[in-house]
């Protein structure tokens, strides 16, 4: 007997068997879980959203004030030469 063969068998004694009592507000208790569950992925998708704008607006602040893309000036000035 194959592998195969041996699982199938498996699956077929697990479905002949009597099934277990499930209890009559299942649905119900999967459907209230469900929306929780939705509503914290929504509410965490929010708060994510809203750190990813402010951490964008305090680059915007910080590089208008610093200007991080200017040469910063000389410390001393190049001897005058020529004159």
């Amino acid at each position: 007997m194959t592998r195969h063969e041996q699982r199938e068998n498996e699956v077929r004694r697990m479905l002949e068997t009597p099934h277990p009592p499930v209890p009559g507000d299942l649905a119900a208790r999967a459907a209230e879980r469900g929306n929780r569950l939705l509503h914290r992925d929504r509410v965490t998708r929010r708060a994510l959203w809203a750190l990813l704008v402010v951490a964008v607006l305090v680059f915007a602040v910080w590089a208008a004030t610093e200007r991080p893309w200017e040469v910063p000036p000389a410390g001393t000035t190049p001897p005058l030469e020529g004159l």
